[in-house]
């Protein structure tokens, strides 16, 4: 095993945790916040999804011999963000926290959705994946309309190491997003005297309370915003890079840690999309048998940042986001026209992949279940009419 390690994934997998946990981070804690979270206990869940995620990665990556990427539930901290405090306080969403990551264990426990989700056409699984990466792949050009000075250099960096090897491209990019933020990005006052104060972030035992507004307004919700917007996702992510592994254990799992982490105010930890993308392409290793060590790296740097979650929140926080952004859609263009030119190939197909495409890209949000999952449903139903026809068509 030890031999399948290289600099590649091992610069990937910082990369896959530097933007999974910059890109959303802000969003998790805003979610905590919401549902009656102090910043005390915001700041214990923040650390405690880290370290649930970094650590679930790194076992099921070693069990599976596959790059498993790991991720706290964004699309489930907005959500939560639009709950509001319900009546019993955080105890209570602690509570629903728990029944959530049982709810995803019992799921993977149940073998139909697995195979519901290996029964994914492959057209509209990568289509789905490209209408996810679209939006981050637009960020390098935001960044340099947001302000040419911060975001011309990444691009630059990225685009010129990158004619002469491809494998450094990124690393440029991450390199210039670095001195951007020394040098170009104005500091308040006193932002880097009060940084000492947040090198140990806190810890703290949240006692659960369980109540049916609970159930209904905060665990169900998650667990289906979860599921649909996360983990099954991520699943397709897998397939559509070749690595084929029942989903059931790997939602069990990520329910598993998710229940570890709830006591301490972590919501719910899933399967990647995005960032599996980084871990699971070629640019983690050449030969896909080696790629799992980018996730494995990726869950060790989640484990360091979840214990500097203070500091490096602080860090972040300085830039502003779409400078991180840009660095993710750099690493990401690659990932993004493989999973394109798969979903377009076949011309049978390629209406459903439009729909799919068009719908995810969309980013609109129904009952609080993101474009992903209606895309996959938009395009699964021209997928099936457009067979449908062809069976009943005569051929000629």
């Amino acid at each position: 095993m030890l031999r399948d390690i290289s600099a590649q994934n091992f610069f990937m997998g910082f990369l896959a945790a530097f933007v999974g946990a910059a890109s959303s981070f802000a969003v998790v804690l805003q979610g905590l916040n919401a549902v009656g979270a102090t910043p005390f206990q915001a700041a214990s869940g923040l650390m405690a999804l880290s370290i649930s995620m970094g650590l679930c990665a790194i076992v099921l990556s070693l069990k599976t011999r596959m790059p498993i990427s790991i991720a706290w539930s964004t699309p489930g901290a907005a959500l939560l963000a639009t709950s509001g405090v319900i009546e019993g306080g955080f105890p209570v969403a602690v509570g629903a926290f728990i029944i959530c990551a049982i709810l995803i264990i019992i799921c993977g426990i149940w073998k139909p959705l697995g195979k519901a989700v290996a029964a994914i056409p492959a057209p509209l699984a990568n289509a789905m994946l490209a209408g996810v990466l679209l939006g981050l792949c637009l960020a390098p050009i935001k960044a340099v309309a947001f302000n040419p000075l911060l975001g011309l250099p990444i691009v630059l960096a990225w685009l010129i190491v990158g004619r002469f090897n491809r494998l450094f491209a990124v690393p440029a990019a991450l390199a210039a997003f670095v001195l951007v933020l020394v040098f170009g990005v104005s500091f308040p006052n006193g932002a880097i005297d009060g940084l000492n104060l947040s090198l140990v972030p806190p810890v703290e035992f949240v006692v659960p309370k369980f109540t049916l507004a609970g159930l209904v307004g905060i665990a169900l919700p998650l667990f289906i915003v979860t599921m649909a917007s996360q983990n099954i996702p991520g699943t397709a992510v897998l397939r559509v890079n070749n690595y084929t592994t029942p989903a059931g254990p790997l939602f069990a799992t990520t329910g598993f840690f998710s229940l570890l982490s709830a006591p301490f105010g972590g919501h719910a930890v899933n399967l990647a999309a995005i960032t599996a993308a980084m871990c699971a392409g070629e640019d983690a290793h050449p030969d896909p048998k080696k790629r799992y060590w980018a996730a494995i790296f990726a869950g060790i740097f989640y484990i360091i940042f979840g214990l500097l979650a203070g500091i490096i929140t602080a860090l972040v926080s300085l830039a502003p986001a779409i400078l991180i952004e840009a660095v993710a859609g750099l690493a990401l263009i690659g990932a993004f026209s493989g999973s394109a030119v798969a979903a377009f190939r076949d011309e049978n197909n390629r209406e459903a992949a439009a729909v799919t495409f068009l719908v995810t890209a969309a980013g609109l949000t129904f009952y609080g279940i993101s474009g992903a999952f209606w895309g996959l449903i938009a395009g699964g139903l021209i997928y099936a009419l457009t067979h449908l026809r062809q069976r009943k068509t005569p051929a000629v």
